[in-house]
């Protein structure tokens, strides 16, 4: 539980939210015709029945720019103030120059501090919390935050492990004060180098300090990072909850890293919820890594589920082994926050 002798912090959160989906929808069956694989066994394994591809000439600054792009068309300003700009992201067009500059400079935001952010899947929510950090240290205004892939650029098609699971999409968030009572209430992360031969992707070692060697394309090892996966949701999930003053019965949903919804059931589980609780999309777009829980939110948000003054619990894992937690208490009153009307909703993917 928070320290209430502790100084006051100035509420912040979540005042702006945008996402995007590139138009290729690639269904299971696409797998069939060219590895040992069915549709059906892809879906039971892992709930994912299709996912979305970058165009050939689309990557990762690309899906993140039109991320910002559809935040601005609900809130044209959105990004006043923002002075910072982070992109979570595993598959960034270059290392340097960073796809957060890249993206800063497509938006309209030359000058801003930005940098990129690598913890794979955990990496929005990460930072989320980096983006406070800076806020709450004078650094920054208000931070955009963009969590953008285009993960089929770095898999073996040819790799069932990893082909069968990956998809492309971009979320941003503006992080920023909001109302009393509102807004980001703790974090817990961590990481766990010894399972960094679980997931991987090559850049310039050809092999691991720990000797694991690493192929060009993304290597993981499934029942480990399965296994972690579920040990560490349940434990950070707990954790946070706990330095919040919180329990599960106070959660009104659980928005996880979407990476396979038995993993999800499992973390359900630890918690005591039930899945009704649990904002699921991995179904349609596969695991986006950074992107998951930025597009899982807004979709939960469009359709009305989440709603003003409700208690959030964010769950994420990702390479590094890493893990995140974040709990937050929504705040819907900013224009791209409100619910979309029923025709609309869907329309971005």
């Amino acid at each position: 539980m928070s320290d209430p002798s502790a100084p006051t912090r100035p509420p912040l959160g979540i005042v702006a939210l945008g996402t995007y989906v590139p138009e290729r929808v690639v269904p299971n069956s696409e797998f069939e015709a060219r590895m040992d694989t069915t549709a059906d066994w892809i879906e039971s394994r892992t709930g994912i029945r299709e996912r979305r591809y970058a165009g050939p000439d689309e990557y990762t600054s690309d899906l993140g720019v039109r991320a910002v792009r559809d935040l601005l068309s609900r809130d044209p300003d959105a990004l006043k103030d923002v002075d910072a700009v982070i992109c979570a992201t595993v598959s960034p067009d270059a290392l340097m120059p960073s796809t957060a500059a890249l993206i800063a400079l497509q938006v309209g935001l030359v000058g801003a501090a930005a940098f990129d952010l690598s913890t794979a899947c955990s990496g929005f929510v990460y930072g989320l919390s980096v983006a406070q950090g800076l806020i709450l240290s004078g650094s920054a205004r208000r931070v955009l935050v963009v969590g953008a892939e285009a993960l089929s650029k770095v898999v073996d098609p040819e790799d069932r492990n990893t082909a069968i699971l990956f998809g492309d999409g971009a979320g941003a968030a503006v992080v920023g004060p909001v109302p009393a009572g509102y807004g980001f209430q703790d974090f817990v992360l961590g990481a766990d180098g010894n399972g960094g031969g679980s997931l991987y992707l090559r850049c310039v070692a050809p092999r691991l300090p720990g000797g694991v060697e690493m192929t060009q394309a993304v290597g993981m090892n499934g029942r480990e990072v399965f296994k972690f996966a579920v040990r560490v949701l349940g434990d950070s999930g707990t954790q946070v909850l706990a330095k919040s003053g919180l329990t599960g019965a106070d959660v009104d949903w659980v928005v996880p890293h979407q990476a396979n919804v038995r993993i999800i059931e499992a973390a359900m589980e630890r918690f005591g919820l039930p899945m009704s609780k649990a904002t699921v999309n991995v179904d349609r777009y596969g695991n986006t890594s950074s992107a998951t829980v930025p597009l899982v939110l807004r979709e939960a948000v469009d359709d009305g589920r989440i709603q003003d003054g409700q208690q959030l619990l964010l769950i994420a894992f990702g390479g590094g082994l890493s893990w995140v937690a974040g709990t937050m208490k929504w705040w819907g009153g900013a224009p791209s926050l409100q619910p979309r009307p029923a025709a609309e909703v869907g329309a971005w993917a």
